[in-house]
């Protein structure tokens, strides 16, 4: 390790450097020089310099902010800073791969990334198994080489048009425009070996989650996807990004590495009390129905199918000191858990429950109770265990209860679909939503009280499962990738100056709505009375499922009308006409204001983009 990286690293821990000796300086490095592995147990990547990374080439660079376009190809550009990861490949300077000293097994990585339109890239896990990274805006039926897929494996010896084979696509497009920044998540588990080298397990995909929503969920991968830097498989490998296809930014890089051993559970005996026991009991006076040993922890010890407590002790061994996350599943009933004779999991509420303690390195003593009241409920006892370095795993045994079965109700659109439900957005019940689903996979919902669309998204239409199961509560939600556009307000207001508040309700407004009528394709019209003017309100897909255009017309003009197009954290100025919002999460399109000029203001600590409306206005959502 060198000095600049091993000062790279003093930073990292937030040490301060000014203070560190050359000696000190000296005695940390050979402390660190192994490797990266511990600094990067649970941590967030710097992006201070490159040193993270082996012989990074010179299409790669830092800086402080990155902006993409959505009408040129492959543009992103850069201001100067650091905390941005950015690769800018040229004719005159080709990219190449950016590959981390960091040798991994089982990881999980979290990180924000933006594409240059019409650009691609990858991410390899241990160098050799790509989630890919694609502009993938629009596209309907996503393929294994779209964004958010697990690239195939290939075999040039088979015939054409079978070369390519084991690619997973994502479940649903997911992805937003370029320029924008995207989010993901990948839970990745590494291939086993045996003692002699031999591979027990393959490699896994845990999970994908891609802007909010799961797109990939444990996927076998038999061996290296096309493009791997090797057709060998590793119990540890580098991350890999790919960097000679396309424009790409990264920030936010969160690296969690789980290479540590796990606590065991070792000479457990248990106790089997008869009876209802909603406290622990006092066991001196109570004898039990049966007891023994066992090598694991499961309910299965039991023959009683209610009212009865089990009592487990022994001892957990704990190998690598940090703090241990524990949840405890105890269907029908409650639990309790002790480690070294601290309550982690008090005796609470009924089926699960979380605790979390500090245990150093060492045996100590463990307790467990599981007390089971409710008839109905199947036993099936469960403890799962996470800590630093190490990724949740069951240590009981796999009778490990979800809870109630539910059969989630998934509503699709074959065809242009319409359902009204409540819909909450943050904290706010919209209680008279109209979900408006296209065959494009554009969706959005308009508020009937406000004349204001509050979401929209792409990918699957509506999860009504809230709705309708059992007695159900009538609200639905998105599938797909959302954006919602703030606080539900009335779309338009009277205002004397373009700085006056927005009111919060409908007082004084006459504000009426008069439902909706459908065009020959069964797609609607809103339309509503407010300052004694009927106002129509049209929303339609773009071509190629960029986003929704937006149209309202009055039919009498009013003066000191306005509409409110958003409220975001921030918002920013492109072009003349069209802006990003929310940190680059989407873009807002004046398509047509009628001479007026758009306003961006400051609104209860967030900004709000408003037009002035004399006949019409129309705008777009690019997302």
């Amino acid at each position: 390790m060198t000095l600049k990286q091993m000062k790279h690293v003093v930073n990292f821990f937030e040490c301060n450097f000014k203070t560190v000796s050359f000696a000190r300086l000296s005695i940390l490095c050979i402390m660190c020089a192994v490797s990266f592995q511990k600094l990067f147990a649970q941590n967030t990547l710097p992006l201070a310099d490159l040193s993270f990374f082996q012989s990074p080439g010179p299409s790669w660079k830092l800086a402080g902010d990155v902006t993409g376009s959505i009408t040129q190809k492959e543009v992103l550009n850069t201001t100067p800073g650091t905390g941005v990861l950015v690769n800018l490949p040229s004719k005159s300077s080709p990219g190449k791969d950016l590959i981390s000293n960091l040798q991994h097994g089982d990881m999980d990585l979290e990180l924000d990334y933006m594409m240059a339109l019409g650009s691609n890239s990858g991410i390899y896990m241990q160098g050799r198994y790509e989630i890919q990274l694609l502009d993938s805006w629009g596209v309907i039926n996503p393929k294994a080489g779209d964004n958010g897929g697990i690239y195939e494996r290939w075999n040039e010896s088979k015939p054409e048009g079978q070369k390519g084979y084991e690619g997973h696509a994502p479940r649903q497009n997911a992805s937003r425009a370029p320029g924008l920044w995207q989010h993901i998540k990948i839970s990745f588990q590494a291939p086993q070996f045996n003692a002699q080298g031999k591979k027990t397990d393959n490699a896994k995909i845990l999970r994908v989650e891609l802007n909010g929503v799961p797109i990939q969920e444990n996927v076998e991968m038999s061996g290296p996807t096309r493009g791997a830097m090797g057709t060998d498989e590793v119990a540890k490998g580098p991350l890999r990004f790919q960097g000679d296809h396309g424009p790409v930014a990264f920030r936010n890089v969160k690296i969690t590495t789980y290479d540590k051993p796990r606590p065991e559970l070792l000479n457990l005996k248990y106790s089997i009390y008869k009876g209802k026991y909603e406290a622990e009991p006092d066991y001196k006076n109570l004898p039990p129905e049966a007891k023994g040993t066992s090598v694991i922890l499961s309910s299965n010890v039991n023959n009683i199918q209610n009212e009865f407590l089990i009592r487990y002790t022994g001892t957990m061994r704990v190998k690598e000191a940090g703090e241990y996350n524990f949840n405890l599943s105890t269907p029908g009933g409650k639990g309790l858990l002790k480690i070294k004779d601290q309550t982690v999991i008090p005796v609470g509420g009924q089926g699960r429950a979380t605790g979390k303690v500090t245990l150093p390195a060492g045996d100590f003593p463990f307790e467990l109770l599981y007390s089971k009241f409710v008839d109905f409920a199947k036993p099936a006892l469960g403890l799962a265990v996470a800590g630093p370095g190490i990724r949740e795993y069951v240590i009981s045994d796999a009778n490990v209860a979800s809870g109630e079965a539910i059969d989630p109700i998934l509503i699709n659109a074959p065809v242009n679909t319409i359902l009204r439900s409540f819909v909450d957005i943050d904290t706010f019940k919209v209680t008279h939503a109209v979900n408006v689903g296209s065959t494009q996979q554009v969706h959005y919902t308009y508020d009937m009280d406000k004349g204001m669309i509050v979401q929209v998204w792409r990918g699957g239409f509506l999860d009504a499962t809230p709705m309708w199961h059992s007695r159900g509560d009538g609200s639905s939600r998105p599938v797909g990738m959302v954006q919602r556009f703030g606080k539900p307000l009335l779309a338009l207001e009277k205002l004397i100056s373009s700085n006056a508040a927005w009111s919060a309700d409908t007082s004084g407004t006459g504000y009426r709505p008069k439902g909706y009528v459908l065009d020959d394709s069964d797609r609607p019209a809103f339309r509503y009375i407010i300052y004694n003017t009927m106002v129509n309100d049209v929303t339609r897909v773009l071509p190629n499922s960029q986003g929704i255009h937006r149209e309202i017309s009055l039919q009498t003009a009013t003066p000191n009308l306005y509409v409110r197009l958003a409220e975001a954290n921030n918002i920013e100025t492109v072009s003349d006409g069209l802006y990003l919002l929310n940190d680059k999460t989407y873009y807002i399109r004046i398509d047509d204001g009628g001479n007026a000029k758009p306003v961006i203001r400051n609104a209860n600590g967030h900004k709000e983009i408003i037009i002035p409306i004399q006949n019409k206005v129309s705008y777009s959502i690019l997302f």
